[in-house]
């Protein structure tokens, strides 16, 4: 992938077990595509990916600590106009040597979970049935992301969530990493996850800076 985001080895590195030095440093990449940015927490190691320079973004004081993640460091990143996305934690699966057994749906595409992952992700797919429905697309620094929204979230969600993830593993080839950024707050959605066979690899904030020009 000569042309890939530099992060997206990271995260596949980490997918494999294989996690940059926890000695708190920061690492500095360039930015997103599509006007994007991020801060991304392992376990003692933040990486930035932004169109700022690194002397600039470590004169602000992020460490591998969780300084990379703190409110008045994540406005610095976007500027005084822009948008930061929720804290979210980053989990990884793979594929599952089975026969795809979630079908397309195409009645879904002005639900809020689809609208979202277009706004942010590229090649989105959308399957389900009647538990809810699942997103599959190229996200963060070119990952393979996964998302899913139940239709009826107050019944049997915990089960149903599962069921619905696990299906949806079938859906890419046996052994391709999919990651998944999940809101900590969202317990159940997280013990889904993880009951799904997902494992936490660390946590991310996306950024659509705005800054003021110079001078």
């Amino acid at each position: 992938m000569p042309d890939s985001h530099p992060l997206l080895g990271m995260f596949l590195d980490a997918a494999d077990g294989r996690f940059p030095p926890a000695e708190g440093q920061v690492t500095v990449l360039p930015p997103l595509p599509g006007g994007l940015e991020c801060s991304v927490a392992f376990t003692g190691h933040a990486v930035i990916a932004t169109a700022l320079s690194a002397s600039e973004v470590r004169a602000k004081g992020p460490d591998g600590y969780g300084a990379s993640l703190a409110p008045d460091f994540l406005r610095y990143l976007a500027g005084r106009e822009g948008w930061i996305d929720s804290v979210d934690a980053v989990v990884v699966a793979r594929g599952a040597s089975a026969p795809p057994c979630l079908p397309e749906r195409l009645d879904a595409e002005d639900h809020p979970r689809v609208r979202h992952a277009r706004a942010l992700r590229t090649d989105v797919r959308v399957h389900g049935d009647e538990r809810g429905l699942v997103t599959l697309a190229d996200g963060l620094a070119g990952r393979r992301e996964m998302s899913i929204e139940l239709d009826r979230p107050g019944s049997g969600g915990a089960g149903l969530g599962r069921s619905l993830l696990r299906d949806a593993l079938t859906l890419l080839p046996a052994g391709e990493p999919v990651f998944a950024a999940v809101a900590p707050g969202n317990a159940r959605s997280l013990r889904a996850f993880l009951a799904a066979g997902y494992r936490p690899l660390g946590s991310e904030v996306i950024i659509r800076p705005q800054r003021a020009a110079p001078g």
